[in-house]
């Protein structure tokens, strides 16, 4: 299923969505997660949205819409933090090129020789373990600790895909633009009209879908971060820790695949290809993206993505709670698979 850029937006999203639906649908029906919803659509042509099962036993019989929020895991970093990068760049706050040390004068090195473009592109060298627990009750900032660990590799040689460049970034974010994280972000989502999403702590509902039960017997993650990183830092962080829902996430879709303004052309900058993955995928800034760049997307931990389309303006978008039973790469990898190749040009 490749996507035809002469088809009808219509009938391409109404397509799409029933095929992927049935992915969705049969692994919610095989006992994988407790349930999902997915969206596909054309910026400026409409949506399909598509939901299965629950959004969890907990909620009863509650069934999930495009209104239901879902821990993103690491789409935070491109629902907040990357967009914020954006924002400094512009400012003229941000070299993406220069030392982070330009910026704040204070940082140790190896680390403050780093430039956010590495960072961006995971190709930093930093440490690839995230935890943070070690750098607890020091009395040093958490920014100037990741900046002195040793590197592991020479900046901007290999792609190593890590949470500790987000973190770093979204500890930075705070210095150059003067507010916190949370307020930063609170902002943007705002101004975009995403009125669902927010970093957590959130109460416990039927409209926003549990995680994982880490240990037996023990209250299941529902309304904080699942990523134990995120939760050390108190549900705000640069690489997990944002909740929203499929309708908000279609909404941040179609404003990356507007014609222009500043996060349409930032969008632009981000999807070019800067280093290689796999065979017909590299990195650009924050976004994975296919050869040539007629896709761009970005994967969340928890079970959900994020894919974009610029050359026909289409889009899918995956919110599930798939940990809930423990993760599992192939609980949705046929799904993520056919979410890319609907929109992939045809052969």
């Amino acid at each position: 299923m490749s996507a035809d850029p002469q088809q009808p937006a219509a009938d391409w999203t109404a397509a799409t969505a029933t095929a992927l639906g049935a992915l969705l649908g049969a692994a919610v029906d095989g006992g994988q997660f407790p349930g999902g919803v997915l969206v596909a659509g054309q910026a400026g042509a409409g949506r399909t949205v598509v939901s299965r099962g629950v959004v969890a036993p907990e909620c009863g019989d509650a069934s999930p819409d495009e209104h239901t929020r879902y821990d993103l895991a690491s789409l935070t970093k491109v629902l907040a933090t990357w967009p914020l990068v954006g924002t400094a760049v512009r400012a003229g706050l941000l070299d993406l090129d220069a030392p982070l040390r330009a910026a704040l004068p204070q940082l140790p090195s190896p680390g403050g020789e780093l430039t956010a473009r590495q960072l961006l592109n995971h190709t930093s060298g930093l440490l690839p373990q995230t935890g943070l627990a070690r750098y607890q009750h020091t009395g040093r900032p958490l920014i100037e600790h990741l900046c002195a660990e040793p590197l592991v590799s020479v900046p901007g040689a290999h792609h190593r895909y890590i949470d500790r460049g987000f973190i770093l970034l979204g500890l930075l974010l705070p210095e150059l633009l003067g507010r916190p994280l949370a307020v930063l972000a609170d902002a943007l989502w705002r101004g975009l009209g995403l009125d669902a999403t927010a970093y957590g702590p959130l109460p416990r509902d039927t409209r926003l879908a549990p995680t994982e039960q880490r240990l037996r017997g023990a209250p299941r993650t529902w309304g904080i971060p699942h990523d134990p990183s995120a939760a050390l830092l108190g549900g705000v962080a640069g690489h997990a820790g944002v909740f929203s829902s499929a309708a908000d996430l279609a909404a941040f879709a179609e404003h990356l695949l507007a014609p222009s303004g500043p996060l349409p052309e930032w969008f632009t900058q981000s999807r070019r290809p800067l280093v290689p993955v796999e065979p017909d995928l590299a990195r650009g800034l924050a976004w994975i993206v296919t050869a040539k760049g007629s896709v761009a997307y970005h994967h969340g931990f928890t079970g959900t993505s994020l894919y974009l389309a610029p050359r026909t303006r289409r889009f899918v978008v995956l919110c599930t709670n798939a940990v809930y039973h423990g993760w599992d790469r192939t609980r949705l990898a046929e799904l993520r698979a056919r979410a890319l190749r609907s929109l992939l040009p045809g052969d």
